[in-house]
């Protein structure tokens, strides 16, 4: 007799499983909810204890769920069901629903043999992609590697895991530790190896080791435990990757290396530049060999490894007590002669100190700036004319001192001038404020007039979907309407992009997936199937505009099979 299948929170069944990572195990699955396939990520037991690691991997697997992307394996729900021990114990069993991707791991694709360049960069450029989407949404992976990169049968590169890594380094407390839940070392950041503070420059140093192992058919670098290769993640330089495959043209060789640099600051600043230098690779021209020895020594030194023996060597001689002086040193009557000469300078000094006091008294022919600063004008003007000094007014902005109050002085307050000199009293006019002026609802360009009208500045514009905006609409800024700021205030916009994203609803009920993009205003049509068998509830066989952005109140056709 067959157990009935588990079917966690009431809604999704489990089904057969598909993978076992190094965390947890993934399932073949059904939402009997929405009536589609799904893959069920759950978490391994030993993990789930750990309460700290569940409410980070939770929240961090919200966050992924928020990405809507082509290359990006959704993250459609997680949640926490429950397991009774043997010994009547409750156990908790966090759980992610993933779309379901058909198709091979890029780890296998690799494992297959050598992968062509030009599949090499296609790869590549879609991993970039996915980085570019989830960096632009504030979403650092950390964990970018060929077995968290699936490719579909149709070719497309699908990113999965995001955020799951963040969950991990945030409960591990050492490199050893992480690396035994993520499962290896090899694509790790130097600044990831270190223990310090990631940013988005981590993925792009994982995705240039994912490039350099398609290319070279092996990581860049390689030893017996996570410790050691993370040692070389820091300090080693690679090898250019045509060193070890002639097949791989130069031009590659500088992006892998470039990719790859220690220094962050050193590598491509974000993941649209990287896809640019891939891209250019593409056109034929290539460096020379000295050109790419060039950017070794330049992003790695000339040689590490020879500079970590003459490290090696000189800690070596600067303990030897063995080694003994060669040359003899110089004559004693010389030292002497040294020792002698330095006591009569410095019996000079000290004589030259305790003997010239400076004076307080100031020459009848000088006068002393007074210190006016935060003195009203008026005031300011009284003190000078105490000193016979003239004032002479000059009017200043100033965001920090008060309007009508002295800044400074010029002659500066203590220095030493001649009676009746002229000194310019700085006073302050306040800070110049503008209006930010009504800028939602308005296009792109009418906001940005508005905005010089005012004196303001127009800062980043970030685009956001929104099904009843046209493109460029002004959403939203980070100015208050009305509000009084400094002439010269940088003003965020956020504008509607003029798209939508649509999910893959093929699975759906006919009913379910016209609602989902009913509320997206589009228009929705369906189209009946009479070459397959009919479904109860009919669902969704086709759709006519694929999953990721369209343009808003588009039209979409439904295909629902209703043959006999």
């Amino acid at each position: 007799m067959t157990a009935e299948p588990r079917v966690l929170s009431g809604r999704y069944r489990i089904d057969e499983p598909i993978g076992r990572g190094g965390m947890a195990s993934v399932y073949r699955g059904y939402d009997l909810t929405l009536g589609r396939a799904v893959a069920i990520k759950i978490l391994d037991r030993e993990l789930a204890g750990d309460n700290a690691f569940r409410t980070r991997f939770r929240l961090e697997a919200q966050a992924a769920s928020r990405m809507a992307h082509p290359t990006i394996v959704r993250v459609y729900d997680a949640g926490e069901d429950t397991d009774t021990n043997p010994d009547g114990t409750v156990r908790p069993v966090p759980f992610i629903i993933m779309e379901l991707v058909k198709g091979r791991l890029l780890k296998d694709i690799i494992s297959a043999g050598p992968v062509p360049v030009d599949d090499t960069v296609r790869y590549v450029d879609g991993i970039l992609e996915a980085l570019e989407y989830s960096h632009r949404a504030g979403v650092v992976h950390r964990d970018i590697k060929p077995g968290n990169v699936m490719v579909t049968d149709a070719g497309q590169v699908k990113v999965m895991d995001f955020g799951i890594a963040r969950a991990v380094s945030d409960t591990s407390s050492t490199v050893a530790e992480t690396t035994a839940i993520i499962g290896t070392a090899a694509y790790f950041s130097p600044e990831q190896a270190k223990g310090e503070p990631v940013d988005a420059r981590a993925d792009l140093y994982s995705a240039g080791v994912v490039l350099y192992e398609l290319l070279a058919g092996r990581p860049p670098f390689r030893g017996e435990s996570p410790v050691a290769v993370a040692y070389q993640h820091v300090s080693e330089a690679p090898l250019p990757p045509s060193e070890i495959r002639e097949t791989v043209p130069r031009s590659l060789d500088a992006v892998a290396l470039r990719a790859l640099a220690k220094d962050p600051f050193q590598r491509y600043q974000d993941a649209a530049g990287f896809r640019e230098a891939l891209d250019a690779t593409l056109d034929g021209r290539s460096p020379s060999k000295r050109q790419v020895g060039a950017l070794t020594s330049e992003l790695y030194g000339p040689n590490p490894k020879q500079a970590a023996e003459t490290a090696r060597s000189l800690r070596q001689l600067s303990t030897d007590t063995t080694m003994k002086r060669t040359q003899a040193g110089p004559p004693v009557a010389w030292i002497w002669a040294g020792v002698g000469l330095l006591a009569v300078l410095l019996i000079s000094v000290m004589f030259w100190v305790f003997t010239v006091q400076p004076t307080k008294t100031v020459p009848s022919t000088a006068r002393i700036v007074p210190d006016v600063a935060g003195m009203t004008y008026d005031r300011a003007n009284e003190e000078l004319l105490d000193e016979e000094l003239g004032a002479f007014r000059v009017d200043e902005e100033s965001s920090d001192v008060p309007e009508g109050i002295v800044i400074r002085t010029d002659p500066a307050a203590g220095e030493s001038v001649n009676p009746g000199q002229q000194v310019d009293v700085y006073v302050s006019i306040g800070q110049e404020l503008a209006t930010v002026p009504p800028l939602t609802g308005l296009g792109q360009p009418a906001a940005t007039d508005a905005l010089e009208a005012a004196g303001l500045t127009l800062g980043s514009v970030t685009q956001r979907n929104d099904p009843a905006l046209a493109s460029g609409t002004v959403i939203s800024t980070d100015q208050t309407e009305g509000a009084k700021v400094p002439t010269g205030t940088v003003v965020n916009l956020t504008v509607a992009s003029g798209k939508v994203t649509i999910n893959d609803v093929t699975g759906y009920t006919v009913e379910a997936a016209q609602r989902e993009l009913e509320t997206l205003e589009l228009t929705v049509t369906t189209k009946e199937d009479t070459s397959c068998t009919a479904a109860a509830p009919p669902t969704v066989s086709t759709q006519s505009l694929p999953p990721g952005d369209v343009a808003i109140h588009s039209a979409i056709e439904l295909g629902f099979c209703s043959g006999p």
